[in-house]
């Protein structure tokens, strides 16, 4: 099947996607898409909203949807190592054995991934960037799709191990939940208090689904589309002589080259979605700002006057 074809059939079974999906999740449309960009993508998200908005709830019926195993991990002060990755013990031939541990699965609902001591928080690390983990030496790879989705709550900040900026940049999207709004308050009550259980059929499967990435990967971008995203990312560097006067005034530290990658990958399979065969500045635009906003340090400054990132991301377009 040519690329051009096989772009066609993407939008057609990403649309059937989105009705499944919905079966399930009211609402929740920009951040539904944004979960799926990067899966298709090839990247991790971030979700940060606060206890009670069906974060887990829509990973499991993305999972299910697209017909990947789902392994969920609450995060917890005493979680170690181990009990992530998985561990070797002695079976009864005294033969050391290896247990696998719930980051083997195809999507990984990391829950609270702030709640845990940094040891354990790199323990998920490797597994994000390299798609394989080493346990006692030994090096096993990670079934692919690979996708680790974390929750942070943005409140009740006692007892919580922020996650430090390096380990932030390894996830593609930084995704904000909110409250739903009356309507759709409304809609999730009725559902959810019946006796009726929808349920989700599986629309891919995962070979197909690597499929659709090397596809999109393969989408041609113009140059000025390249050279956009780069300078937009040049321009959140407060000592770059692009940056705005935003930026001078309240940022700390800017984004990464990892960040301009991500732009252009992002900015591909959101075109895919509409069904264009090039991005376009407009597609760099929508998938900006969950990209660039955990990827800016804001300065005490910021923090005082109240200026938020998307104030900021703004700026740079």
């Amino acid at each position: 099947m040519s690329d051009v074809a096989a772009i066609e059939q993407f939008v057609t079974k990403y649309k059937a996607l989105r009705k499944e999906i919905s079966k399930v999740i009211v609402g929740q449309d920009e951040v539904v898409d944004q979960v799926l960009i990067s899966i298709f993508a090839g990247g991790h998200a971030l979700l940060i909203g606060v206890p009670g908005l069906a974060k887990t709830l829509m990973v499991n019926t993305i999972a299910q949807a697209l017909g990947l195993n789902f392994k969920r991990i609450q995060f917890t002060p005493d979680l170690m190592p181990s009990d992530i990755l998985g561990s070797e013990i002695l079976d009864e031939n005294r033969h050391f054995k290896f247990i696998k541990g719930p980051v083997f699965a195809n999507i990984i609902l990391a829950d609270e991934i702030n709640r845990t001591p940094p040891k354990t928080q790199a323990a998920l690390l490797e597994a994000m960037q390299e798609r394989a983990v080493t346990v006692a030496g030994h090096h096993y790879k990670l079934d692919l799709p690979y996708f680790v989705l974390a929750t942070q709550n943005p409140i009740e900040q006692e007892g919580t191990y922020p996650l430090p900026e390096a380990q932030l940049d390894r996830f593609m999207f930084a995704i904000n939940l909110d409250y739903p709004s009356f309507k759709e308050e409304v809609e999730v009550v009725r559902t959810t208090t019946s006796d009726d259980v929808a349920t989700v059929n599986p629309l891919f499967t995962a070979e197909e689904i690597l499929n659709y990435q090397h596809v999109i990967r393969r989408i041609p971008v113009a140059d000025n589309v390249i050279e956009y995203a780069v300078e937009m990312v040049a321009k959140t560097r407060p000592d770059s002589d692009t940056a705005t006067d935003l930026v001078k005034q309240y940022i700390d530290w800017g984004a990464g080259p990892r960040a301009s990658q991500n732009l252009i990958l992002a900015a591909k399979t959101h075109a895919a979605i509409l069904g264009k065969f090039s991005p376009d500045i407009e597609n760099v635009q929508v998938v900006a700002n969950p990209i660039l906003r955990h990827r800016i340090i804001k300065n005490y400054k910021a923090e005082a006057e109240g200026v938020t990132d998307e104030q900021v991301i703004k700026s740079l377009f």
